[in-house]
């Protein structure tokens, strides 16, 4: 189990980089529009990504 989720860890961590290595403009401005942003939105769309994910990997197994 540790070796899939080191795997997991490993993608999760090339799919976050993705987008400051293509484009570090546009990312460091939706960094900067996220600093403003309300802790409840953040806190929100959070758990809709960790929901997203629970699901996701129910549908799979």
């Amino acid at each position: 189990m540790w070796h899939e989720l080191a795997k997991a860890f490993c993608l999760v961590l090339i799919i976050e980089g993705i987008l400051p290595f293509l484009y570090p403009n546009r990312w460091r401005e939706l960094v900067a529009s996220l600093a403003q942003t309300d802790d409840r939105v953040l806190r929100l769309i959070g758990f809709i990504s960790m929901l997203a994910g629970a699901v996701f990997l129910w549908v799979i197994k």
